[in-house]
């Protein structure tokens, strides 16, 4: 049932997706599963995710699963401002590959 998509992108646009690394506790305990957590715009699809990650850091990803944080209300000096909506992945990856989010790319 699962479809295979071939996606094309650009070394320029791999950059675009994978904006930067989730560095939180909950993010840091997906590592003991191989799992690595990225920021990534809203437009971005899952497969986008998969072939970025691949061409960038050189590994096989397995699954990715997203998710869109909803922006807080905050007040800043008695002034409503609502902070912008954010698009996580996790990004999965399969056995004997990793990630070191602590290093530069």
């Amino acid at each position: 049932m699962s479809r295979k998509i071939e996606v094309k992108l650009s070394k320029e646009r791999m950059y675009d997706i994978v904006r930067s690394p989730v560095i939180t506790e909950k993010a840091t305990l997906g590592s003991e599963h191989s799992q690595v957590t990225f920021r990534v715009p809203l437009a971005a699809t899952k497969p986008e995710i998969k072939a970025a990650v691949e061409g960038i850091f050189n590994v096989k990803v397995k699954a990715v699963n997203t998710l869109v944080a909803k922006g807080k209300t905050k007040s800043f000096r008695g002034k409503k401002a609502v902070r912008s909506d954010v698009k996580k992945a996790m990004v999965t990856l399969a056995e004997g590959h990793s990630i070191d989010v602590s290093t530069g790319i």
